[in-house]
């Protein structure tokens, strides 16, 4: 399919981790209107009807949470727990009101939490996450010995300017 050189330009304004799935979308959107060329309006329509999930009203402030799981434990445990503590504003959720809002949960990827730093990039790019929870299971000794590796873990995300509170539902 043909793109004109404008359009181009708007689709590399997507992130790049997602600029493909962007590109096959707005083919697919321009292809079921009959047309053989994606224009700059193309790619812009896409993204509002896309991506303005992502845009939030200014005069409400939502605080942003991410959870990050332990790779090795979430072969046992589906996160329900994690969810529903925060669902019920319970446990280590307690200080969020109505306006929190779930945008990422996803495991640490192994020792020593190898894909956290380059996620957590991401998700600043395009979410702009306040805060990092630490699942229990990396935080807490209920179930088994914490992460090893949490201080630094701590670390790594305090350094990217975002808060960390350890645990989620113990």
């Amino acid at each position: 399919m043909k793109w004109t050189k404008t359009a181009l330009k708007e689709l590399e304004k997507a992130p790049e981790f997602v600029r493909d799935m962007a590109k096959k979308k707005v083919e697919g959107v321009v292809t079921e209107k009959g047309k053989e060329s994606v224009t700059l309006k193309d790619v812009q329509d896409v993204f509002e009807e896309y991506m303005s999930f992502m845009e939030s009203d200014p005069q409400e402030k939502k605080t942003t949470i991410a959870i990050v799981r332990c790779d090795r434990i979430s072969e046992a445990c589906p996160g329900s727990a994690c969810l529903l503590s925060l669902q019920a504003r319970k446990v280590n959720f307690k200080a969020y009101g109505e306006n929190a809002q779930l945008v990422a949960m996803f495991t640490c990827g192994g020792c020593p939490g190898r894909r956290i730093s380059r996620l957590l990039n991401n998700l600043i790019k395009t979410v702009k996450v306040d805060v990092v929870h630490l699942s229990s299971c990396m935080t807490k000794d209920a179930y088994q010995p914490p992460c090893p590796h949490r201080e630094a873990i701590v670390t790594m995300i305090e350094k990217k300017g975002l808060t960390v509170v350890a645990g989620t539902h113990h």
